[in-house]
């Protein structure tokens, strides 16, 4: 019988000591062949491009391109490596700026070795992991938390205002946002260009980043899974 191919993983994280673990805890699998670590995610991305994994791990806030970017960029160019978030941020726009970005997993730091290595083994076949407590956020988020969630990412909004965000950044132009809260045109774009002061954005799209950077504007929700 073949013997099956390992998982190959990159890693990401600007601190030493807890790369150093992580990468002795993973060279340990057997199921797992790793092929580098990064200090930032300029580094990352690099690596990726030179190794093509098929699974990385990667920390959020990291000097110059943190990781959020760097996870959009290898999603962008390297759809089939799976994004395995390993972070200590627990909030909210932390976790769906990450989604947003593209990554299939999200545990936070301290999570056990056995816990870490099952949700590499996991992202690898494609599944989507969060650790204990990120799913059941994730399902508060899209079963009623929703509201409380957008005034906490954008408190300077009114409640209009990010109604009116959220509709374009789903892709929705004006007259069908007027259309949909029952408003005139011109009122939208009232409302479109108070977000953009308030935002201190210059244009649409850039309003367009920001919200979905913060994981709104989505039109279907994810499919949580649990790491174990």
């Amino acid at each position: 019988m073949e013997e099956p191919v390992p998982v190959r993983v990159v890693i990401a994280d600007d601190h030493p000591m807890f790369r150093f673990g992580l990468s002795a805890a993973i060279s340990a699998v057997a199921q797992i062949d790793l092929l580098g670590e990064a200090s930032s995610g300029a580094e990352l991305v690099e690596l990726v491009e030179r190794t093509v994994p098929d699974v990385v791990i990667t920390d959020l806030a990291m000097p110059g391109t943190d990781g959020t970017h760097a996870t959009r960029q290898i999603a962008a160019r390297h759809p089939h490596v799976a994004v395995l978030v390993l972070t200590m941020h627990e909030d909210d726009e932390a976790l769906f700026g990450a989604m947003r970005a593209g990554a299939r997993g999200y545990l936070l730091k301290g999570a056990d070795r056995d816990d870490i290595i099952r949700a590499v083994l996991s992202v690898a076949r494609g599944d989507a992991v969060y650790g204990t407590g990120v799913a059941q956020r994730i399902v508060d988020f899209f079963t009623g938390a929703h509201k409380d969630y957008t005034a906490t990412v954008f408190p300077e909004l009114t409640c209009r205002e990010r109604e009116v965000l959220e509709l374009v950044a789903a892709g929705h132009r004006n007259h069908e946002i007027a259309r949909r809260l029952v408003l005139s045109e011109k009122t939208v774009r009232n409302h479109v260009a108070s977000v953009l002061f308030k935002l201190q954005v210059s244009d649409r799209a850039a309003a367009v980043a920001r919200a979905r950077d913060a994981g709104l504007g989505q039109p279907h929700s994810p499919s949580p899974g649990r790491a174990g």
